[in-house]
């Protein structure tokens, strides 16, 4: 499965938490949402599309401009992304023997996610499992 395919798969099952995802349909996905993530936040950056940036001032002239706020193009893409990403983990997950809702451990900060990191290494398990047919690779 390629870059495209593997996209146009993961959009196709925009809210599908059931089933299996392959690794190449999953690390296919996470390199698209890094590269939509970089190319909307420098569009962000350039255009002046961030809300919630800050400047210091002093004696009436800008001295300094924060990029902290928000960009709204990004938050669009994150918003657009954030439920396929959810459900093709689960999918990764399911891929590896495990329950989607180890997902979960993401809200324990940094090990929770080294954690689903490392589930989401693993090879396929061959064959159907519990959770469905093994995914076409």
């Amino acid at each position: 499965m390629g870059f495209g395919q593997a996209i146009k798969t993961v959009f196709g099952k925009y809210a599908t938490f059931s089933g299996r995802a392959a690794r190449p349909e999953y690390w296919w996905w996470i390199l698209f949402l890094v590269l939509g993530s970089i190319v909307f936040n420098i569009i962000d950056a350039v255009a002046g599309l961030r809300f919630g940036d800050s400047a210091w001032v002093v004696n009436g002239q800008e001295i300094a401009m924060t990029s902290s706020g928000v960009g709204i193009l990004s938050s669009i893409f994150w918003l657009a992304t954030v439920i396929p990403s959810v459900a093709v983990t689960f999918r990764r997950l399911h891929d590896v023997g495990r329950s989607g809702w180890w997902w979960l451990l993401n809200i324990l900060c940094c090990i929770g996610s080294i954690i689903v990191f490392i589930f989401s290494l693993q090879p396929s398990m061959a064959g159907d499992n519990q959770y469905g047919p093994e995914p076409e690779h």
